[in-house]
Parts: C-alpha cells; sequence; structure tokens
C-alpha cells in the first residue's frame, strides 16, 4: 500500500510529473499547466546560490553541524507526508544546538539563501517540502523534555519532541498535553505548532494554539524572540496566535511551552449507528444545540466503518450507513447525566443503535478504530489522498450528500473520516495512480471539495496546513486584497522571503492563472487582476 499521495511504479511515472512539472495538470487556453511543485514563474524568483560555497562557508563556521549534500543523503528528505510531491534539496543540515541554527540562519540571510524548517516530516500538505535552491533546516534532534512543572501545569519541550511524549512524561503527575491529532506517535510539537494541529479531542480543549503559553523563535536573521509568557497573558499583541499555523513562514521555533491538563476522573464513550450520513450529520448539530460539549465527537461513514473494524476489530457495526463516536469526560455524575441527555438525542435523531463502551478497554478499542481510520483505509486500495476541510456543523448533511454525488461523478471511492463536532472533514479519496487518468481526477475531486467546503461557509483547511498542496485553492477562498494583507505580515518578519517561501500564500500572479482556468457562469475570479 502507498501511502497517501505515494507517486506510482516508476513504469508509470509520468503520472505524477509531466514535462513542466505538473502533478495535476490544469490546461490553460495557452496549453500551460498550473505547477504544484515551486515554479519561479509564477511563485517567484529565487536568489541564485552556489553550492559549493554555500558548503564551504558552512563547514568553516560550524564545523561540527551534520550535513548532507550527496544525492543518495539528500534522496529521504525530498518530501513530507505528501509523498508525491517531491524535491531534492541542494542541502539538508541536522543541527543539535540553538546556536547552530542561530548561525546558520544569520548566514543564509548574509547570502540570501532560503531555509525550509522541517521536524518529524509526517506533515500532509507539503509543508515541508524542500527547494532545490534552499537549505533544508532539519530540527528532529532538538528532542528533549527541559521540564514538567506539575504545580505550574506547564512542560517546556524542544520543537522535536514527539506530541505522544509529552503526555507521556506528564503522567506520574496525573497531567496530560489535550491536542491529540492521529500522528501523536510521531509527529514533533515544533510542526503541531507550525500547522495548528488539532485531534479528536480538540473540540472541547481546543487546537494547538489554546494548549499553548509560549515559543521561543529565531527571526530569518538569527535573533532569539520570546512569543507569549509563562502566564495566562502578556503584554503587546498576541504574536503567539499570530505565529501558530505560520508553516514555518515566520521564523523557526527551538522551544516550546505547553499547558498541561489533569486527567478528567471519568471517561465514557458512546457508539451510535445510523441508516445513513445525513441522519449522522444532522445528530452532530442536535448534540451542540442541546448545550453538551462531548470531549470528541467523530463520525466514520461505512467504507471507513468496515476498513477500521476489519484492521483494528474495534466491534463496529459494519452495517451501519455511518457512526458517531461521542466521548463525555469530567465528574462520574455529570458524565452520567450527560450519557443519557446524549442518548435520548442520538436516538430522537435517528439512531438505529447506541451503546455505551462496557469498560475502559471497549473504550480505548472504540477510539482505536477512528486514530487507525486512515491505515485502515489504505488497505483497500493502493493509493488514498487525505484531503482536510472544514464546514459549519449545520452544513454536515448537505455537504456529505454532494461529496457522495461527487464520488459518482469521478468514479472514485471516498470514505469519510472526520471531526464531526467542529466540522473538520477528512475524505479520503481511494484511487490507483497505476491506472491512466486515476492520479489526476483523484486531485480534481479534491479541489472540488475543498472549493465545496468554501461554498458552504467553511475553510479549505482545518488543521493539515495550506503547505504547497493547497495553494491554488487559496486562491478560492480569498480574494487579492486580503492576500496582500497576508503577504505584508509575511514581510514584517522576513523581508527577503527566504523562510519556507511559495508555501501557505500564493502569489497574485499564481490567483491570476488559477483565475484565469476557473471561469464559473461567466464570472472571472479575481477580475481586477492582471492575467498574465
Amino acid at each position: 500500500m502507498r501511502k497517501l499521495h505515494d507517486p506510482p511504479d516508476a513504469v508509470n511515472s509520468s503520472l505524477v510529473l509531466n514535462e513542466l512539472g505538473c502533478i495535476n495538470p490544469i490546461k490553460t487556453t495557452l496549453g500551460a499547466c498550473m505547477n504544484i511543485l515551486y515554479d519561479e514563474r509564477i511563485d517567484g524568483a529565487l536568489p541564485a546560490v552556489d553550492k559549493q560555497q554555500l558548503l564551504h562557508e558552512l563547514r568553516r563556521q560550524l564545523p561540527d553541524l551534520d550535513i548532507l549534500h550527496r544525492a543518495e543523503e539528500l534522496r529521504p528528505y525530498e518530501c513530507d507526508g505528501l509523498s508525491a510531491y517531491r524535491t531534492t534539496p541542494m542541502l539538508v543540515v541536522l543541527p543539535r544546538h540553538v546556536e547552530e541554527v542561530q548561525t546558520l540562519l544569520k548566514l543564509c540571510h548574509a547570502h540570501r539563501v532560503p531555509v525550509v524548517a522541517r521536524g518529524a516530516g509526517t506533515g500532509l500538505s507539503g509543508g515541508a517540502l524542500p527547494l532545490e535552491k534552499g537549505v533544508l533546516l532539519v530540527m528532529a534532534r532538538f528532542n528533549q523534555i527541559l521540564a514538567i512543572d506539575p504545580a505550574a501545569r506547564l512542560a517546556r519541550v524542544q520543537p522535536g519532541v514527539r506530541n505522544l511524549a509529552i503526555s507521556q512524561a506528564a503522567a506520574p503527575h496525573g497531567l496530560y498535553y489535550a491536542p491529540d491529532p492521529s500522528s501523536q506517535i510521531a509527529c514533533s510539537i515544533g510542526g503541531n505548532v507550525a500547522e495548528n494541529a488539532g485531534g479528536v479531542h480538540c473540540l472541547k480543549y481546543g487546537l494547538t494554539v489554546h494548549n499553548l503559553l509560549k515559543v521561543e523563535i529565531l527571526t530569518v536573521e538569527g535573533e532569539p524572540m520570546t512569543l507569549g509568557s509563562d502566564t495566562l497573558d502578556s503584554p503587546g499583541f498576541d504574536l503567539l496566535a499570530l505565529f501558530t499555523g505560520s508553516e514555518g513562514m515566520l521564523g523557526v521555533i527551538t522551544e516550546v511551552t505547553v499547558k498541561l491538563l489533569p486527567r478528567p476522573q471519568v471517561a465514557k464513550v458512546l457508539l451510535a449507528a445510523f441508516d445513513s450520513v445525513e441522519k449522522a450529520g444532522g445528530a452532530v448539530a442536535d448534540i451542540i444545540a442541546a448545550g453538551i460539549i462531548p470531549g470528541g465527537l467523530e463520525m466514520m461513514d461505512n467504507l471507513a466503518i468496515r476498513a477500521a473494524e476489519d484492521f483494528i476489530h474495534a466491534g463496529y457495526p459494519v452495517d451501519a450507513e455511518a457512526i458517531l463516536l461521542c466521548e463525555l469526560d469530567g465528574v462520574e455524575a455529570d458524565v452520567h447525566a450527560d450519557c443519557e441527555r446524549v442518548r435520548e438525542v442520538l436516538t430522537l435523531a435517528g439512531a438505529t443503535e447506541v451503546r455505551q463502551a462496557k469498560d475502559e478497554a471497549e473504550r480505548v478499542r472504540f477510539w482505536a478504530g477512528r486514530k487507525n481510520a486512515f491505515p485502515a483505509v489504505g488497505r483497500l486500495s493502493p493509493d488514498y489522498y487525505c484531503m482536510d476541510g472544514t464546514i459549519p456543523r449545520r452544513e454536515l448533511p448537505g455537504v456529505l450528500r454532494s461529496i457522495k454525488e461527487l464520488s459518482a461523478q469521478y468514479g472514485l471511492r471516498v470514505a469519510n473520516v472526520f471531526h464531526a463536532g467542529d466540522g473538520n472533514m477528512h475524505p479520503l479519496i481511494l484511487f490507483d495512480a497505476n491506472q491512466p487518468g486515476e492520479l489526476e481526477r483523484a486531485e480534481a475531486l479534491g479541489g472540488k471539495i475543498l472549493e465545496l467546503c468554501v461554498e458552504v461557509g467553511g475553510s479549505i483547511t482545518g488543521e493539515h496546513g495550506v503547505g504547497r498542496e493547497k495553494i491554488n485553492q487559496m486562491c478560492a477562498q480569498f480574494n487579492s486584497d486580503e492576500l496582500t494583507f497576508f503577504h505584508a505580515i509575511k514581510a514584517a518578519f522576513d523581508a527577503s522571503g527566504l523562510l519556507n517561501p511559495g508555501k501557505n500564500i500564493p502569489t497574485l500572479h499564481r490567483c491570476a492563472e488559477f483565475g484565469a482556468m476557473h471561469i464559473h457562469a461567466g464570472q472571472l475570479p479575481f477580475p481586477e487582476l492582471e492575467r498574465f
């Protein structure tokens, strides 16, 4: 099984990149295409860098720094978790000390060398995709937990520390770190900050941004800066919130201080089965409307249910069209009362079955099925494309119906797995990249799903970030004034545009070309922009 966007076998490699380097060739009237990989023609010219001169200078100033420069050494770093998009970096550096990172940034700034920071490489939007004319700065060796303060309920950690390792270190004190993305056994906290990661329990406990106190960063010039503080508030602008989710474009993280929460006394999970995905989607809104905020509220459709059950044996009803997992936590009396209320709401919403996990072991199995849904679905098809969009909860039934129609239109199966409580959807598009045209259809279907999210008042991303994968859809979500403002924020931190260039925010040139390709009902997006 090829994970996510793995490229097809070599025999069919032409399906991944055509002669212009396009993975999803969107044709224009001129016969060109929109390149997802960095395209200097529309993403901006990159400085020309003399690799040997840079390598010599790095070795002179940082003799103990591990530097990879040979082709076979660079190959493992040519992509992140979105592995169909690949670029070989010019150099890869693996520092161990903050002083090394600081010197590297100063040197690269002085010589106008682009720098892309990378954590564990588990990102799903190409946010850590390197540049042929840039340095890939790997922060994985910064993997120490510096302090656990049970009294203050905080932890100080380096950016390469795994998400789950924080909770494991805090467990002896009865504490844990709340955000729990599905990749928590592998993903790093620095990457979580860069993407503002969520997880199955973010409905009640918030995203990464809600669980941070402070980050230490280095600017593009190598200057140290502290954003936030050890207290719940700090004077001045809330730059910590601005920085969280900025995808490595504003600075390099060197230390993170996170909030720790007490383990709930009791946690109970209800599993509800439905005979239609629309009813399950409606039940989500009904639960929130009843004034109940679950610790987690997740939804899976039949394709995902069957895959997870075959993989994990979680005890899911395989004949159900959809299931909801609703976790309620807190003190025992409140949890018992909430379970009864939720059971009533689910029954009124049309659930064909509602059952509560009988013990902690069954509760863990219910969640294991959900958290392993992605690899489970991967057993159904040679390839799958994991989408990430957010919609208002009230739109869930209609959007699920539309995804079903798009699935039939494009002739590709879609498994729906998502954080239903906050409307963060993860449709998984199944395809075989070795079948001519399927990769292109999968990406076209993915683009339509993201644009559908925008149409109903949602967003093209919930927690995976924009990276390179969704750079074109940013043109559908934001107008030129908004994008210009985003570029101004970037310039305030990085006037030379050397930190992770080409990610997150498209150039107006790219949007002009993308708009020219997507004329709907005679309305041209970005009509105020000159077409190139």
